[in-house]
């Protein structure tokens, strides 16, 4: 059974009996080195070489900045540990984002405490490591999940008084104008359940769907379509959520911002008997205002890109030609 202690317990450890803290450390499950002054190792602990699949000859010996590929060779952590014995301070979590050899791309936390080796007496470095690689990826997709939320709040405020906005009031009653948004407003809700559903169902209904309350006039958004896909529950969340995305963009944006402003969409469904099949799905705006391509990338840019790549398994292209703004979105029906 393998043994987790603090750093501060395993200082205690090993100021006390060495020959027992030796026998725990081989235990423990994290990886430990021993730097002397000079920042080489001294020794390394089992689960130092398992973690990064290595062994003493290639450890022991070396200047610790020198391990692996020089991941570990960062000026501001370099001199973090040099300050460690001479001045007794301590090192707690330093991030390290690297790709390691023959572990690939890892988040390691570094802790450092200075001790004096019970027989030499020699001021030495314990040196702890923490894969925090899944637990930063958990927190980054947590950071990502509250932006998005954050994001689509903000772009359901603006269809919505796009949607008020753009509601005809001219030679109306306000009995017909309202009765006209709410149709629209409830048109918007069916799409936003059709994002979310738990049945499979075909890619031509949920475009239909979702793109239902941006459609001013049956010649602004022309559905081309395309032979018929079915989708499975999460593809039709994210393809949905996209359509949504962009459908946004082009009212808030693009050509469904101006009263001529044109929207195509089609899609294609290529089947290889030695391939998986892929859907092509295509998006244009024609007639709206001139567009300039985007100085940085947006969070709408970001969630279509993130939702099409790792959601859907496939590729977004989204250009910015003068005429109007194109997206094709790639990916593949499992």
């Amino acid at each position: 059974m393998e043994t987790r202690l603090d750093l501060d317990e395993l200082y205690r450890l090993l100021r006390g009996s060495h020959v027992r803290a030796t026998g725990i450390v081989d235990t423990i499950r994290d990886p430990l080195l021993v730097l002397g002054s000079d920042l080489c190792v001294l020794s390394a602990n089992p689960a130092f070489y398992r973690t990064f699949e290595t062994d003493p000859d290639e450890t022991v010996g070396l200047s610790f900045t020198a391990l692996g590929n020089g991941q570990w060779d960062i000026d501001e952590l370099r001199l973090l540990l040099e300050n460690v014995i001479p001045r007794s301070v301590s090192v707690f979590d330093y991030e390290v984002r690297a790709k390691f050899p023959n572990v690939g791309q890892r988040t390691m936390l570094v802790s450092a405490q200075r001790l004096v080796h019970p027989d030499s007496r020699q001021r030495i470095l314990l040196l702890s490591i923490v894969d925090a690689t899944t637990r930063r990826k958990k927190e980054d997709e947590k950071d990502l999940l509250i932006g998005e939320f954050d994001h689509r709040i903000k772009n359901l405020l603006s269809v919505v008084q796009a949607l008020a906005r753009q509601t005809r009031t001219t030679g109306r009653t306000a009995e017909e104008y309202r009765g006209d948004l709410l149709n629209r407003l409830e048109a918007l809700g069916h799409s936003l359940e059709v994002s979310a559903q738990k049945d499979e169902g075909g890619l031509a209904d949920l475009v239909r769907r979702v793109l239902e309350p941006y459609r001013d006039g049956a010649s602004r958004i022309t559905l081309t379509g395309g032979p018929e896909v079915a989708l499975r529950p999460a593809e039709a969340m994210s393809l949905g959520m996209i359509l949504h995305e962009l459908a946004t963009n082009a009212l808030k944006y693009g050509a469904l911002s101006q009263h001529d402003g044109d929207v195509e969409i089609a899609w294609t469904l290529d089947q290889d008997k030695e391939e998986t099949p892929l859907v092509r799905l295509h998006w244009r705006e024609t007639n709206g205002p001139e567009v300039t391509p985007p100085t940085a990338k947006g969070f709408g840019t970001r969630l279509i890109t993130f939702s099409t790549e790792q959601e859907l398994g496939g590729t977004a292209e989204l250009d910015y030609p003068p005429e109007g703004f194109t997206a094709h979105l790639t990916f593949p029906r499992l």
